[in-house]
């Protein structure tokens, strides 16, 4: 599956919140929940379903007034997929 033209969402198993006692974005799932650095909420909190990885590497790089983000945006989503998180 191409990363640059689909676009990933959330598994319906996870929940991506806020979490005041971690200080962190966490994703929530039955067996536990897993704590997730600021980049990866970041790129995780624009995976919608509506949006193309493509698009998402735009508003980021937008947002951080960072460019060349593509291939790390990229290596996380496929991860991501990889770990059920994202479909």
């Amino acid at each position: 599956m191409q990363t640059d033209v689909m676009a990933p969402k959330l598994s319906r198993l996870f929940r991506l919140q806020w979490e005041e006692s971690q200080q962190a974005y966490v994703l929530l799932y039955p067996e536990g929940l897993v704590r997730l650095n600021p980049s990866a909420a970041e790129i995780l909190k624009r995976c919608d379903g509506r949006r193309a990885v493509d698009e998402i590497v735009s508003e980021l790089e937008t947002a951080f007034q960072a460019s060349g983000l593509e291939a790390d945006v990229q290596a996380f989503v496929a991860e991501a997929q990889q770990r059920g998180w994202l479909v």
